[in-house]
C-alpha cells in the first residue's frame, strides 16, 4: 500500500464544537434515548448547581409539542458581560466553547455536578436550535444558536425584575436516532433531584397529548425519599435512620430503612448526579454498614446460638432501602456521563462515618437493632439453604442426563447472539410452538402452571421452586447475587432474546407478570441489557371466504371490518389461548421474525418499577386494592 497521500493535509483539527458533532457519544454517552435525555440533564444540572450555591429555589421543565425542551430557573443568570480574554460575551463563551464555565475553581461554586465545562455547550452543538434568555440586572438578554453557531450577537430584548436563565432547545434529528422525550424518564431524574435538595421545587409539564405534569418538592429530603421508596412495604422501624455530616471537606448524607421484603434497594449520588454504577462512596457505605452491624453483633454476643453461621455483605442488606449522597468539591467521575465516582479517599470517609453514626444509633435503639440483626441472621440461614438447593438442583440435572432441562426443545445454533428462547404457557401451546418454530435458532421452554410469586418468597424458597430451576438451567446465567460463586453472570446467557409467550387472557397476564417479577428481582441484568421481550399473539382471526386476516387489538379489528364492509359471510374468532392456533398460524403471527411483533421490556424508571412490583405482588393488600379501585374503569378485554 502506498502512503504518498498521507501528508500534513491529512491531519484534521476540529474547531469549536465540531468535535462534539463528530463524536457525540464521547460526550453524552450515546445518540439513542439515553443520550437524548442526557441533554436535558446537562441543562438542568446547571440550574441545580445554582440551587446548591444558594441562589435558586425553583426549576421548571417543559416538553413542548414539537419535542423541544425548555428549562427555566430563578438563579443568578449566566454572566453576560464581555470576556476580554476570549473577545466575546461570557454567555456566548459558555454556550459555544468546550471547557468553559464557572466551575473550575471553588469561588463561584463550592459544589457542582457540571464540572467538565462541556455540558450546555454540548447541548448547543447537538441542537438544531437553541435559544437562551438571561434575566439579570433588570434586563432580558437573548441569544439564538443553530448547531452551536450563534445566529446573532447577544442583545437586550426587554426589561424584567426576574432573575435566572431560560434555555429552549430542539435536538438535531441528524444526530439522534430518536428525538421523542419520555416524560417518565425525565420525571425520574427530576424527582430524584427534588429529594436530594430539600425544599427545591422542580416542575415538569408535558404539552404533548394528555398534558401530564408533576410538581416535586420535598422539605424532608432523603427521609422523604426513603418513605416514598418504601411506601408499599412494611418497615422494621417506623422512622428511617438518617445522618448528615461534613468530614474532611465532604458532606455526607445518608438515609436508610429496613423493611420486610427480601431485596435491597441502594441508590448513590455524588453532587446530585445519580451514580448508577456506584463508586467509592457506595463501596464505603457497604463496608461501613457491615462493620457497624458486625460490631454490634459481636459486642452483644448475638450469634451464640448460631456460632457456625457466617454472615456476608448481602445478608446485612436484605430488605434495606438506602440512599447515599455525597457532595465534594473535586469529584472524579468516570466518563462525561458520570455514572461512577472514583475518588479513592471517599471510601474511607463514608465508611468511618457510617460505622460511627450507625453504631451509636444501634446502641441507643436496642429493640430496632435486634430486629435488624434477626433479619440479617435469617438472611444468612436462607442463603445457606439456597446454596444447598442449588447443589441439589445441579446434582439432579446431572442425574437426569445433562445440564439442560429435559422439556427444553433447544435450537441447533450455538452462537447466543443469534438464538432466542420462548417461555411458553402450558404444554398445549408449547407443542404448537415446537412444531411452528425455526429449530435453527428458536428454542421452546413450556412452563407448567404459574411460577412462584418471588416478591413474597425468600431466596431459598425461590431457588427450590421447580419451574424456576428449569428457567435458570435453560438460560445458563446462574441466579442471584454476583458475589455468590453460582450468582448471575450475563456472559453465560445462552439466548440473546428471552420471549415470554402467554395467552391473551387474565391467567396469561398473571403468568407474564410472575415471570417479569422473577426476572426483575433476581436477574435484573437481563432487563437492563434489553434481552427480555413479550410476544404479541393476535386477539382475533377475521375470515371472509378463503381470505383470512389477524388483528392484534380491537382498533385493528374495527379497521379490518371497515375495509371488508362489502364482503359477505365474515366470521370473527376471538383467541383465548395460544393452543387454539395451529402451528402454522402461531408461527406466522407470533414467532416468525419477518411477520411478528415483539415488545421489548425496558427499565426506564427503576424506582417506579420497584414500587409497582411491590404494590402488585407484595404482601400488603391495601395499596393493591387502592390501585385496582383507581384503575378499574381502564380495564379492557376482561375475561369472565
Amino acid at each position: 500500500m502506498s502512503n504518498h497521500n498521507y501528508t500534513a493535509e491529512s491531519i484534521k483539527t476540529l474547531k469549536g464544537l465540531e468535535a462534539v458533532r463528530k463524536r457525540p457519544a464521547m460526550y453524552i454517552g450515546s445518540t439513542g434515548s439515553t443520550g437524548l435525555h442526557h441533554l436535558v440533564y446537562e441543562v438542568v444540572d446547571n440550574s441545580i448547581d445554582e440551587a446548591l450555591a444558594g441562589y435558586c429555589d425553583r426549576v421548571d421543565v417543559f416538553i413542548h409539542a414539537d419535542n423541544s425542551i425548555t428549562v427555566l430557573d430563578n438563579g443568578r443568570g449566566i454572566p453576560v458581560d464581555y470576556h476580554a480574554g476570549e473577545k466575546m460575551s461570557a454567555l456566548q463563551l459558555v454556550m459555544t466553547t468546550l471547557h468553559a464555565g464557572g466551575k473550575f475553581d471553588n469561588s463561584s461554586y463550592k459544589v457542582s455536578g457540571g464540572l467538565h465545562g462541556v455540558g450546555v455547550s454540548c447541548v448547543n452543538a447537538l441542537s438544531v436550535s437553541l435559544k437562551v434568555e438571561v434575566y439579570r440586572d433588570n434586563d432580558i438578554y437573548f441569544m439564538e444558536f443553530s448547531r452551536g453557531i450563534p445566529l446573532e450577537e447577544i442583545k437586550v430584548i426587554g426589561k424584567t425584575e426576574k432573575k435566572g436563565t431560560k434555555v429552549t432547545f430542539l435536538p438535531d434529528p441528524n444526530i439522534f436516532e430518536v428525538t421523542e422525550f419520555s416524560f417518565d424518564i425525565l420525571s425520574k431524574r427530576l424527582r430524584e433531584l427534588a429529594f436530594l435538595n430539600k425544599g427545591l421545587r422542580i416542575t415538569i409539564t408535558d404539552e404533548r397529548g394528555e398534558g401530564k405534569n408533576h410538581d416535586f418538592c420535598y422539605p424532608g429530603g432523603l427521609v422523604s425519599f426513603i418513605s416514598y421508596l418504601d411506601e408499599n412495604k412494611v418497615p422494621l422501624h417506623p422512622q428511617p435512620f438518617y445522618f448528615d455530616q461534613s468530614k474532611d471537606g465532604t458532606e455526607i448524607e445518608i438515609a436508610m430503612q429496613y423493611n420486610d421484603s427480601y431485596v435491597e434497594n441502594l441508590f448513590s449520588f455524588a453532587n446530585n448526579i445519580n451514580t448508577i454504577d456506584g463508586g467509592t462512596h457506595l463501596s464505603g457505605f457497604k463496608k461501613g454498614l457491615t462493620r457497624a452491624i458486625n460490631n454490634y453483633i459481636t459486642d452483644n454476643n448475638l450469634l451464640k446460638s448460631n456460632n457456625k453461621l457466617e454472615l456476608k455483605g448481602d445478608d446485612f442488606r436484605e430488605g434495606l432501602t438506602a440512599i447515599v449522597s455525597v457532595k465534594l468539591s473535586n469529584p472524579q467521575f468516570e466518563g462525561q456521563t458520570k455514572t461512577k465516582l472514583g475518588n479513592s479517599d471517599i471510601m474511607g470517609i463514608v465508611e468511618s462515618s457510617i460505622v460511627d453514626s450507625l453504631g451509636i444509633y444501634l446502641g441507643e435503639n436496642p429493640v430496632i437493632a435486634k430486629k435488624i440483626v434477626d433479619k440479617c441472621i435469617n438472611s444468612a440461614i436462607a442463603r445457606e439453604a439456597a446454596r444447598k438447593a442449588r447443589q441439589l438442583a445441579r446434582r439432579k440435572s446431572v442425574m437426569d442426563g445433562g445440564g439442560l432441562p429435559g422439556k427444553l426443545a433447544d435450537c441447533t445454533e450455538r452462537d447466543p447472539s443469534k438464538c432466542e428462547i420462548f417461555l411458553v404457557e402450558g404444554d398445549s401451546a408449547g407443542g404448537s410452538a415446537k412444531m411452528g418454530r425455526d429449530r435453527t435458532f428458536q428454542a421452546i421452554l413450556p412452563l407448567k402452571g404459574k411460577i412462584l410469586n418471588v416478591e413474597k418468597a425468600r431466596i431459598d424458597k425461590v431457588i427450590s421452586h421447580e419451574e424456576i430451576q428449569v428457567i435458570v438451567q435453560a438460560l445458563g446465567t446462574g441466579f442471584g447475587k454476583n458475589e455468590d460463586d453460582d450468582g448471575f453472570n450475563i456472559s453465560k446467557l445462552r439466548y440473546n432474546k428471552i420471549i415470554i409467550m402467554t395467552d391473551a387472557d387474565v391467567d396469561g397476564s398473571h403468568i407474564r407478570t410472575l415471570l417479569l417479577t422473577f426476572l426483575f428481582r433476581h436477574m435484573p441484568g437481563l432487563v437492563e441489557n434489553g434481552n427480555v421481550y413479550i410476544a404479541q399473539p393476535p386477539l382475533y382471526k377475521i375470515k371472509a371466504g378463503k381470505e383470512e386476516r389477524y388483528a392484534f387489538n380491537d382498533e385493528e379489528k374495527d379497521r379490518i371490518m371497515q375495509e371488508w364492509k362489502d364482503k359477505k359471510n365474515i366470521s370473527i374468532q376471538r383467541y383465548k389461548g395460544l393452543g387454539e392456533m395451529n402451528p402454522e398460524q402461531l408461527a406466522d403471527t407470533t414467532m416468525n421474525p419477518a411477520t411478528r411483533t415483539l415488545l421489548q421490556v425496558k427499565l426506564e424508571d427503576t424506582i417506579e418499577a420497584d414500587r409497582i412490583f411491590t404494590m402488585l405482588m407484595g404482601e400488603e393488600v391495601e395499596p393493591r386494592r387502592r390501585f385496582i379501585e383507581e384503575n378499574a374503569k381502564k380495564v379492557k378485554n376482561l375475561d369472565i
